[in-house]
């Protein structure tokens, strides 16, 4: 097992880039970009990183020449043959062949592109332009890299003793955790929490333990380097890009109310059916459901993502009866803000109910909270979102007000357009 303390202590060492590889990001960032390719690759979009967290200042904690030197490592990365192979060839969700021919060769070439960086204040405005299939790739590297370089200079003044104390607390405080967990009875849990790791070597760590702590409940990880050099599942399918992307590039109104069901249709013909999970929440779900063509009825299952989960939970549940499913042989997977007690919690309440999962984020790959002086390593809500697609601005609503973002005329369309009432805010962790 790696001594993560003393890497850390020794983290200027070049075995230790923040990112080591193209596939350190999430499997679906990888199954979206293969749909991107085959039916929207000359869309123009922009990305921009966006803290949510004004009160952690990136710039003051976090070095330029620094950031710029693990940027231009990404940069430099390219496909490696036996990272090529895995994907070729491996099952997935037990399709093989999961990614076409045309696909890869387009990735085995690839270069990510050029980034902007600029100081503004204490914050720094990132940026990535482009075509959509490549700068798409960014949002995951660029997100490790400014949450591993926060943590860094939390740990730079630490001497090498502090830092054992400190790693030896974390990991108790998550194998306490994953033992409350393995006694709930027919737990599925996933590692999802690449995007806000503390790093590469504590989330490989994690997953580790979860693996021997949890053994069959733990299902795999979301991470596809991780989930190749340990032999486990890739987990993933599709996010709130998509519809974002798709909805702004939608001419008028009647084509922007159909851009998320045409998202879905798309899915499906990339995916021959497989793959087949609802993200209903990025302009509400109760709209996006009562609007819903039948077809979609008879897919798997949903992933719940913003507001109140149980709330999204029984929403589902309604939904599929109203539409003649059987809620029972359907998958609702949580992945919003969650920590155990949570996890317990939901699957207290629903499990028997629908078939139940669980996607674990930040508080899986980086809860060091209360084990620093002034909590400096508590984790924070840092994105990198598309903001833009052919020069339109995108916009997202989510079943939570504090995670919308748009322009506020745009906000007040999509509304409008979506049905979306009041809605109950609830404080943004992650």
């Amino acid at each position: 097992m790696v001594d993560i303390a003393t890497r850390v202590w020794n983290h200027k060492w070049k075995i230790d880039p923040i990112v080591r590889s193209l596939i350190d990001t999430d499997f679906y960032k990888l199954l979206m970009c293969q749909s991107v390719f085959r039916n929207k690759r000359d869309t123009q979009v922009t990305f921009s990183l966006i803290n949510r967290s004004q009160h952690v200042p990136l710039a003051k904690l976090i070095d330029e020449g620094e950031l710029r030197e693990q940027l231009d490592h990404i940069r430099s990365l390219a496909l490696r043959r036996n990272e090529s192979t895995w994907l070729r060839g491996n099952t997935f969700y037990g399709k093989r062949q999961m990614f076409r021919s045309d696909f890869m060769e387009w990735f085995e070439g690839l270069r990510l592109p050029p980034y902007h960086l600029e100081r503004v204040g204490d914050q720094y405005e990132l940026t990535f332009e482009g075509a959509w299939p490549e700068v798409m790739l960014w949002e995951i590297p660029a997100l490790a890299v400014l949450m591993e370089l926060r943590g860094r200079a939390v740990l730079n003044d630490m001497g090498r003793f502090e830092l054992q104390v400190l790693y030896a607390r974390a990991m108790t405080k998550l194998w306490e955790k994953i033992e409350r967990l393995r006694e709930v009875p027919d737990l599925r849990i996933a590692d999802f929490g690449t995007r806000r790791r503390h790093s590469f070597l504590w989330q490989d760590w994690c997953v580790q333990a979860m693996f021997e702590g949890l053994g069959d409940s733990f299902v795999g990880t979301s991470n596809c380097l991780i989930a190749k050099n340990r032999d486990l599942e890739a987990i993933g399918t599709n996010a709130h890009e998509l519809p974002m992307v798709y909805a702004a590039l939608a001419k008028d109104d009647a084509a922007l109310k159909q851009a998320p069901y045409d998202v879905l249709a798309d899915w499906h013909e990339e995916h021959d059916g497989n793959l087949r999970m609802i993200l209903p929440d990025t302009y509400g779900t109760d709209g996006f459901l009562k609007d819903a063509p039948d077809w979609l009825a008879g897919w798997t299952g949903i992933r719940i993502d913003s507001g109140d989960p149980a709330t999204g939970a029984e929403t589902a549940i309604r939904w599929w009866k109203d539409r003649g499913e059987d809620p029972t042989q359907k998958l609702v997977i949580f992945s919003d803000g969650l920590d155990e007690t949570k996890i317990l919690e939901l699957h207290a309440q629903f499990a028997g109910r629908v078939r139940v999962s669980f996607g674990w984020g930040t508080l899986l790959t980086n809860d060091f909270r209360g084990l620093t002086p002034d909590d400096r390593l508590a984790p924070f809500s840092l994105v990198c979102k598309a903001i833009e697609a052919d020069g339109r601005p995108t916009v997202k609503l989510s079943d939570n007000p504090n995670k919308a973002m748009g322009p506020a005329d745009q906000i007040d369309r999509y509304k409008r357009v979506f049905g979306v009432g009041e809605q109950a805010a609830q404080q943004v962790l992650v």
